[in-house]
């Protein structure tokens, strides 16, 4: 056989482990779910515990160093050979929304350790450590508070984050850290570790690259959210048949109101050149108070402002305060409180490490686009804390954070392979 052969035969072979190991790991952590359409695993779940124990299953199978903090992170070692290099770790989450997907937080993680196999099936040492990473309670539609699990690996978890308590159960995260065997005093008391590099393998979560027919692409910059999670409409209850139009304080009407308001703005925000996104999502008039032959008197509602700009989500809430004392003003009886602010910072990314994929894959021919990042992920928390990071976006359909959630693990792989081939042809990221 001559070394072109050869070099195939392994290229071959280095392709099947990958997709091999993408295809066992989802297998794995995807047949831990609670009961009902797509996939629930709630963060510091018994469930969540579980997908953690799968990758350590895998990870020591590998021969890797496993390791938990406080928080129940979980950390699995590849020794590289340099060690003053500075490691590489990357890794997602195995937490989902209710009822969510079958790869956001999941592809991540087996696309890590896939990118682990592949160096050991081909017997290669990587010049750094490479470190397969699996944050916890990534998602924050069960606790307040954003990237919880990077944010306490990275020392930046802050103690009023403890209290915080979990949607479905009423209890505090430091109460469903403990349940799960980690020690929230003993976090708070960590030293945090020396910045160094991450990666993160995620589904876009958008239909760019399944629109343009791209398998994968670098992500260059991460929006950063102002989210309002326990807003309320107050009004005045009435009949319905009884109650004429002047002088109602219907809370619904002054919520849609709010809701065309700020679709204008966001609008004429993206007209004007500014990065915006404005969602509405929990909507909740069903109290046992409602009834259909109600004027509605009370609703609450989530709203969720994302952007790559800090001064454009400073700009939105001032717009949205000034609709809110518009639609009072001209609503007799209508009094919004839209409750407890909460942020996550935008996040630009590695440059330098968005550079070092591209190389990767432009070793296999790929030409991969780099774009935005819509949603939130790991990798902010970690670019906040001053290591460099990059992300690749693995197309997918059907949208997110949804059963139908969909991805070709055939992509996965094929971006798996161009970080394997950026690990094997630079000394360093």
């Amino acid at each position: 056989m001559n070394g072109t052969a050869a070099s195939k035969v392994a290229a071959d072979s280095t392709s099947q482990v990958v997709r091999d190991t993408i295809a066992r790991v989802l297998s794995r952590v995807n047949a831990l779910s609670e009961d009902g359409p797509g996939w629930t695993r709630p963060s510091y779940s018994d469930l969540e515990s579980q997908a953690h124990a799968v990758i350590e299953d895998e990870a020591r199978a590998l021969g890797l160093a496993v390791s938990r903090d406080a928080a129940g992170n979980l950390f699995a070692r590849m020794k590289g050979s340099d060690p003053t290099a500075t490691a590489l770790y990357t890794g997602s989450h195995l937490d989902t929304v209710s009822q969510g997907g079958a790869y956001d937080g999941q592809a991540g993680v087996a696309g890590a350790l896939a990118l682990v196999a592949a160096l050991r099936a081909g017997g290669a040492t990587p010049p750094m450590d490479i470190v397969v990473t699996v944050t916890r309670a990534e998602e924050s539609v069960w606790f307040p508070v954003s990237y919880i699990g990077s944010r306490a690996a990275l020392g930046r978890l802050e103690r009023a984050d403890l209290q915080a308590r979990r949607v479905d159960t009423g209890r505090s995260l430091a109460d469903h850290m403990r349940e799960q065997g980690y020690d929230p005093e003993a976090l708070m008391r960590a030293v945090p570790p020396a910045p160094a590099k991450f990666l993160e393998f995620h589904i876009e979560q958008g239909p760019t690259l399944h629109d343009a027919r791209e398998a994968y692409a670098v992500v260059t910059a991460i929006r950063g959210g102002l989210r309002y999670r326990t807003a309320r409409v107050h009004g005045a209850w009435a009949h319905s048949g009884a109650a004429p139009r002047e002088g109602r304080a219907d809370a619904v009407v002054a919520f849609s109101d709010l809701v065309m308001a700020m679709d204008r703005i966001w609008a004429q925000m993206l007209a004007d050149g500014i990065d915006l996104t404005v969602t509405f999502g929990k909507v909740d008039a069903a109290s046992p108070a409602h009834a259909m032959a109600k004027v509605a008197g009370e609703l609450g509602f989530c709203l969720d402002l994302r952007s790559a700009d800090p001064d454009a989500l400073e700009a939105a809430d001032r717009k949205l305060r000034a609709e809110i004392a518009r639609i009072e003003s001209e609503r007799p009886g209508i009094r919004f409180d839209l409750g407890v602010q909460s942020r996550s910072l935008p996040a630009r990314l590695s440059g330098e490490m968005a550079d070092w994929v591209a190389g990767g894959a432009a070793r296999l021919g790929d030409n991969p686009r780099r774009m935005l990042s819509g949603g939130g992920h790991d990798a902010a928390a970690f670019t906040t804390a001053g290591w460099d990071s990059v992300m690749v976006f693995i197309r997918n359909w059907n949208g997110s954070h949804c059963p139908e959630e969909g991805m070709d693990q055939h992509d996965l792989a094929r971006a798996v392979e161009a970080v394997h081939a950026a690990v094997l042809g630079l000394a360093t990221p």
